[in-house]
């Protein structure tokens, strides 16, 4: 008996389904990769990035104001015995220095406009050159763990001025009451100390 047998098709919808399945779960796959893409804003880099252009601000800044001068006059807006000039009672800024003080408008503008946190640190010989010391000229706090770091040298000599009224010498007025001593005596129109200013800043 002869039996009629009409084409299986089973097969080739089972292959086709498997397609489908398979472009559904590359799309998918895309999908999910772009929606979760890393960015400069993205968690994972967000501290990296503020990190970064922190850095940058705070070197750029101490460079422009080395050049310029204003660094050294920071360095010597110092009062007799009690500190920077306008200071607390430490003779420490707790923030951005007053209006008068040479670095008001570049802090202000590095970092007060942008709410990142700074300290200003100051490094220099001890008497005799065997150890380090340091002073706070700005202390906001402690930093974060994603803090960025800058520095650089500045000479001071012993016929620089005090950026107070009195206006005494480095040499005359300097090794009794400036926080860095002398390494060379303290004599006038001689290298007095070399101090290292660092920045460190974070995201507040």
């Amino acid at each position: 008996m002869f039996v009629e047998r009409f084409p299986d098709d089973r097969g080739q919808a089972h292959t086709l389904e498997a397609f489908t399945a398979s472009l559904l779960l590359v799309t998918g796959l895309i999908f999910a990769t772009q929606a979760t893409a890393v960015t400069p804003l993205s968690a994972s880099t967000s501290n990296q990035h503020v990190e970064n252009q922190a850095a940058i601000a705070a070197q750029d800044l101490l460079s422009t104001a080395d050049a310029s001068g204003d660094l050294e006059a920071a360095l010597l807006y110092y009062e007799d015995g009690s500190g920077f000039v306008g200071a607390d009672d430490g003779g420490t800024y707790a923030g951005v220095p007053p209006d008068s003080h040479p670095l008001h408008d570049p802090l202000t503008e590095a970092f007060g406009d942008r709410q990142i946190a700074f300290d200003i640190d100051v490094y220099y010989p001890e008497e005799g050159g065997n150890e380090t010391g340091d002073t706070a000229m700005v202390d906001m706090g402690s930093p974060s763990d994603n803090a960025a770091t800058a520095s650089v040298r500045v000479a001071l000599y012993g016929d620089d001025r005090f950026g107070v009224d009195d206006g005494y010498t480095l040499a005359e007025n300097g090794s009794a009451s400036y926080f860095a001593p002398p390494v060379t005596g303290g004599s006038p129109e001689v290298l007095y100390t070399v101090v290292e200013v660092r920045i460190t800043a974070w995201q507040m």
